[in-house]
């Protein structure tokens, strides 16, 4: 009959070469039910579902699930040392502390943790851990350690800068290069104080000064970018002429020390000459007072004596003249021979009266017997 499938199709049970016939032929490649599968599925699902719940059931519930726990990834930790950066669609809300905190999570928010303990180390002026003086390879950057005294002179500088964060959010989101930034501003601040001092305090006693002062300035200027760093020591590292004129330099202290041994010296004389010299002045002025004094207190004598001759010499003058006249006269004849003539002598002429001049031989024999 025209038709009639005779064995089932292509795909027929009969003895037809379909390939998933029943027949004795070769069977073909099978294709895989998608419906059966997506049910089977689906049958499955709902057995794991507490009461068999239906489809829509399920999927709620599958979604608060999600839900929650999308929520609970909100929860984090900052450990000791860190500071958390709280941010909503990446705008900066707050900062918090050490502990367990909840945020919104992501996309909605974000939480960035920054160490605020690590200690940072800038070189200015070299290149190579540690100091220069006792690292091998470091490698000097004239570029930044060159700088100009208060006097007009170049010195060669080389420091080091350490450096905390101190507010987290200030670091991440007000300045784009926080390490380029510290070593500009600390060399700035360097160059400043440098500028201020002279070359033989900056080499000698003003050291310390010199890293007191740049640090508080360097502080300043960070603050004032609200850079959010703490600057925790400036260190010294090299401080020395230029190599170029090292020698010269040398030279120069050198003369500079022998003119302060000099003037020492001359000090020292001077410290022993001069009080022997005051002390000399004094004296002669202390001599002379004496002298003054003496000298005045003779001539009151001398007028007082005056005086009281005078007023004898008005009470009774033939008696005041002959007792002067008597007294000159031996005044006189003290330092004169003595020749005595007796005026009425025998015969009633004048001779020479035999005289033994005792003061005269006296001194002669003083002066034999010396």
């Amino acid at each position: 009959m025209p038709g009639k499938n005779q064995g089932g199709g292509p795909w027929g049970g009969g003895s037809g070469q379909g390939p998933s016939g029943g027949g004795n032929g070769p069977r073909g490649p099978q294709t895989p039910d998608i419906e059966d599968m997506i049910r089977k599925s689906q049958d499955k699902f709902k057995s794991l579902m507490p009461g068999g719940a239906s489809g829509g059931r399920g999927i709620a519930l599958i979604l608060i699930i999600a839900a929650v726990f999308w929520a609970f990834s909100g929860v984090y930790r900052v450990n000791p040392g860190e500071q958390g950066v709280e941010l909503m669609f990446g705008e900066y809300i707050k900062r918090t502390g050490p502990g367990l905190h909840f945020w919104a999570p992501l996309p909605i928010g974000e939480v960035i943790k920054v160490n605020v303990e690590n200690t940072n180390t800038i070189n200015v002026g070299f290149r190579g851990a540690g100091s220069r003086g006792g690292s091998v390879g470091s490698r000097d950057v004239s570029q930044e350690s060159l700088m100009l005294t208060g006097d007009q002179n170049i010195i060669d500088i080389d420091f080091v800068v350490q450096w905390r964060i101190k507010n987290a959010a200030d670091f991440l989101f007000n300045i784009r290069n926080p390490e380029a930034t510290v070593k500009i501003a600390a060399e700035s601040a360097m160059r400043e104080i440098i500028g201020q001092t002279p070359l033989e305090a900056a080499l000698t006693s003003s050291r310390t000064k010199v890293q007191d002062d740049a640090l508080t300035l360097l502080q300043s200027i960070l603050d004032s970018y609200t850079a959010g760093v703490y600057i925790a020591k400036i260190q010294l590292q090299k401080v020395d002429p230029p190599k170029d004129v090292i020698d010269a330099f040398n030279d120069v202290q050198r003369a500079k020390q022998n003119q302060e041994q000099l003037a020492n010296e001359a000090d020292a004389y001077k410290n022993d000459i001069v009080p022997r010299a005051r002390g000399l002045a004094q004296k002669m002025i202390e001599d002379a007072g004496a002298y003054r004094q003496q000298m005045i207190n003779e001539s009151e004598g001398e007028a007082q004596r005056f005086l009281s001759i005078y007023n004898a010499y008005k009470g009774n003058k033939t008696v005041t003249k002959r007792r002067i006249y008597l007294e000159q006269m031996q005044k006189v004849l003290n330092s004169s021979d003595v020749t005595v003539i007796d005026q009425g002598g025998a015969g009633g002429q004048g001779g020479v009266v035999p005289y033994l001049p005792l003061p005269e031989i006296k001194k002669r024999s003083t002066g034999a017997a010396q």
